[in-house]
């Protein structure tokens, strides 16, 4: 399927991070989301009821991201995927997670993970 809804750029302050310093006074995160799905109906009809609402996606980033403290990056990128997979009509989902203000010896931009993870098929289906 080569048919996408992206948001990129979703910035918030998480506690997440294998130190104390990131688990109590917390780190700036970013997270890039990508959706593959079917648009052709939407596409046609121009009606917002016939897509995915990506206020929605952006909503359960900061939710999920504000929510349970993870101590790696990976953990909090799956837990992202099994959500958006359970909420959203897509058949496959891909996050990039990155901590902006990492706590290393150095100057660097950001680290993190990205993963990509597909809708579990149904017998039958």
């Amino acid at each position: 399927m080569s048919d996408q809804i992206f948001v990129e750029g979703i910035k918030f302050h998480g506690f997440h991070g294998l130190t104390k310093l990131e688990r109590q006074v917390g780190v700036r995160l970013s997270v890039d989301v990508v959706l593959e799905l079917d648009l052709e109906r939407s596409a046609r009809s121009d009606r917002m009821a016939d897509t995915l609402d990506y206020g929605l996606v952006h909503k359960k980033v900061i939710e999920v991201g504000r929510g349970q403290s993870y101590k790696l990056l990976e953990t909090f990128a799956r837990k992202l995927l099994d959500e958006i997979l359970t909420d959203f009509d897509v058949a496959r989902a891909t996050v990039r997670v990155r901590k902006e203000t990492p706590v290393l010896d150095g100057i660097v931009d950001a680290v993190g993970v990205q993963m990509t993870r597909e809708r579990p098929r149904r017998n039958g289906g």
